[in-house]
């Protein structure tokens, strides 16, 4: 009888052994399930993602070639432009709608916003040719990218590295693909909807979660406030579209937004310039600096136009800029100083001009 109680035991620790590999086995299978299915949707979604940004590709007519730069660790520069314009609608002589220039510098994760009024008095350039003065907006219709780009490059003196357009119907539904954005309505209003709809739209004052329609109706209107702070606004929506992307439930609806943006998108940048400028954040968030032109307005040939307080504009190009040549953070409270000492002078220069033009 004793011989046989080594085997029992052996058979025991057999049984144990067998039982803790049935246990890891039955943890390890279903684990790596989920990482081959997690690889495979990444690497579907990536696919997706390279396809639809490849297609949208459309390069532009230059009369020079624009700087090539490695967004890792060199400032980059975009123009989004936004138009009114689709396959059902089909309109001519698409103008844009919506302007904003921005640079991103990787060195120093800050990310300056500009919007600029579309009624905005500007030189239209050709091949480094005036081809007449007109609203900012009117390039577009002109020469579409090429022109609208050479444009802002001449007035601003400043490179546009990349560009990429949309139409209202990706704005529309990147929104509601994500589920909506947080946003602030300043006043209760009433809009029309993308379909010129009147008072489709209603919205109530204060903060809300907005589908596509609603933020479309807040960035387009014009009843509540000027044109500058219109471009502030659709500056604020754009920033509450990339928050609400960067979430970790919004990267399963990253495949239908690729589809919605490469069918209503045209841009200059690859896959591959995408990629490194989404790693320049990985490690840091990016501050962002939106700023807003002074202006006034005023009418010539019949047209209302924008001009730009040549104070405002100065500054605000300085700042664009330096904001391609920074390689160091700015001290914020410093800037505000700057700012504060600029605004005040620049106020009792009115005052004192007040006063002379009264005498």
């Amino acid at each position: 009888m004793s011989k046989l109680k080594p085997n029992s035991r052996m058979f025991s620790n057999h049984r144990q052994k067998k039982k803790k590999q049935r246990i890891i086995l039955g943890i390890l299978i279903p684990l790596f399930t989920v990482i081959l299915i997690g690889a495979m949707y990444v690497a579907h979604l990536f696919a997706t993602i390279e396809n639809e940004i490849d297609a949208s590709f459309v390069e532009i007519d230059r009369p020079e070639p624009v700087e090539e730069v490695n967004p890792i660790d060199q400032p980059v520069s975009f123009l989004f432009m936004g138009i009114d314009n689709d396959e059902v609608r089909g309109l001519q002589s698409t103008r844009a709608d919506s302007i904003i220039y921005a640079t991103l510098n990787p060195l120093t994760h800050e990310m300056n916003m500009l919007s600029i009024p579309r009624d905005t008095y500007v030189p239209i350039m050709r091949n480094g040719t005036v081809v007449r003065w007109d609203r900012i907006n009117a390039a577009y219709a002109i020469g579409e990218e090429s022109v609208m780009v050479q444009t802002i490059e001449e007035w601003l003196d400043v490179p546009v590295h990349y560009y990429a357009t949309f139409n209202f119907n990706a704005f529309l539904d990147i929104i509601d693909e994500l589920g909506g954005i947080e946003m602030e309505v300043p006043v209760t209003i009433t809009e029309m909807d993308s379909s010129d709809q009147s008072g489709a739209i209603q919205l109530e004052k204060g903060v809300q979660n907005l589908n596509g329609e609603e933020a479309l109706a807040l960035a387009r209107t014009r009843k509540i406030d000027d044109d500058v702070a219109r471009g502030h606004r659709q500056q604020l929506i754009i920033e509450a579209i990339i928050q609400k992307a960067l979430e970790f439930q919004s990267i399963s609806k990253y495949t239908a937004i690729a589809e919605t943006v490469g069918s209503n998108m045209r841009t200059n940048m690859r896959m591959r310039d995408m990629t490194a400028i989404a790693q320049t954040g990985l490690n840091q968030a990016f501050t962002v600096e939106s700023h807003v032109f002074e202006w006034s307005s005023y009418i010539e040939r019949d047209m209302d136009l924008v001009r730009i307080q040549p104070q405002s504009f100065t500054a605000i190009q300085s700042a664009l800029q330096d904001s391609l040549n920074r390689t160091e953070k700015v001290d914020q409270s410093s800037l505000s100083e700057d700012r504060s000492e600029t605004q005040t002078s620049s106020s009792s220069e009115e005052a004192s001009g007040a006063g002379d033009s009264s005498d």
